[in-house]
């Protein structure tokens, strides 16, 4: 299959349809003792909850990217797939819609598309996910197929992803095809080093503090508990690997970013209120990514694009409703402050 264009950016990984039921029956428990559950929410068994509104938004990371560097002026498309069925209509739809190319939404009609079911406690906006993947887990990477991108963005992988990974990096090594990277959580509980392989010849590497410490866990024996903690550390270890720019985000306590030379600090900004946390890593990354890879920002001004950008988009249901164009993210982001450390 021959493509029509050229893109700047193919964004590999999933898309979906996301529902949310916005409710505040949900009892939030704390679990200190269940280190890696330590808050969990409780709803009555067998009960029926009342819910008065409900919201649909295309999800998934690849599709999340893609639609927040469309919104940025960059030429990204996602690579994934869809089933041929009523909501792989809709997805394409919703794609064409927001001038999103469809262009590498491969449908399969063996194959249900994503579904994601999101229960959204309207205390904090945090959300819990219940999701199916059967699209996504069959995903297949087809080299000739991701020909034509002067980057692809990586995100998690499902369904024999290790072999993808390396089809991946293989492709892009031929293509002379740049990587940004988003690991997964389960692909770093599963094959760091791997993980750690694909670090080594990422440009852009963005990841939340918890999957930092994995991968520094892994490749760094024998590391104190206060390095650990320390961002500047986490930061140098991640370089070391090999990345060359980095962004690493800790919820409400901002972000940290590298050039390999600096490390810079910027805090979450002015919230009105937080609505719904889903999609607010992928929106950060897209920014991040969009700023340092072709707005010429340095990695300080990608740390702000990014919080500015995920700040918008926890004030609204979904990943795609509070995207911004580059001209208001540009506005708001100026007065961001941004901190060596």
């Amino acid at each position: 299959m021959l493509f029509r264009k050229r893109h700047d950016v193919i964004c590999i990984g999933s898309v979906s349809k996301d529902i949310f039921f916005p409710t505040d029956e949900g009892e939030l428990l704390e679990t200190p003792e269940d280190l890696t559950a330590q808050r969990k929410v409780a709803f009555e068994l067998g009960g029926k909850y009342r819910v008065e509104d409900r919201y649909e938004a295309v999800g998934g990371v690849a599709a999340n990217v893609a639609w927040a560097l469309v919104r940025l002026g960059v030429g990204a498309v996602p690579y994934c797939r869809i089933g041929k069925d009523e909501i792989g209509r809709w997805i394409l739809s919703e794609f064409r819609h927001a001038g999103v190319s469809t262009e590498r939404v491969f449908v399969d009609q063996s194959v249900e598309s994503d579904l994601s079911a999101i229960i959204v406690l309207t205390q904090n906006g945090e959300r819990t996910i219940f999701h199916n993947r059967d699209a996504n887990e069959k995903l297949e990477i087809i080299p000739g197929k991701l020909r034509g991108a002067d980057w692809l963005f990586v995100s998690a992988q499902n369904g024999g992803w290790e072999e993808k990974i390396r089809q991946i990096l293989a492709t892009a090594a031929t293509e002379k095809s740049k990587i940004a990277f988003n690991p997964g959580q389960h692909n770093l509980r599963e094959n760091p080093k791997l993980m750690i392989e694909v670090i080594a010849t990422t440009e852009i590497l963005v990841l939340n503090k918890d999957e930092a410490l994995e991968l520094v866990m892994k490749a760094e024996n024998g590391s104190s508990a206060a390095s650990l903690n320390d961002e500047k550390f986490l930061l140098s270890s991640l370089v070391s690997m090999g990345a060359k720019k980095i962004a690493m985000t800790d919820g409400d306590r901002g972000a940290w970013g590298t050039d390999g030379a600096g490390f810079w600090h910027c805090p979450i900004g002015h919230v009105e209120k937080v609505v719904d946390t889903t999609g607010a890593g992928d929106s950060f990354a897209a920014a991040f990514f969009a700023a340092v890879a072709f707005h010429g920002k340095s990695v300080e001004d990608g740390l702000r694009y990014g919080i500015s950008e995920s700040g918008s988009v926890v004030g609204k249901y979904g990943a795609s409703a509070g995207l911004l164009d580059i001209d208001e993210l540009q506005r708001r982001s100026s007065d961001l402050p941004v901190s060596a450390i």
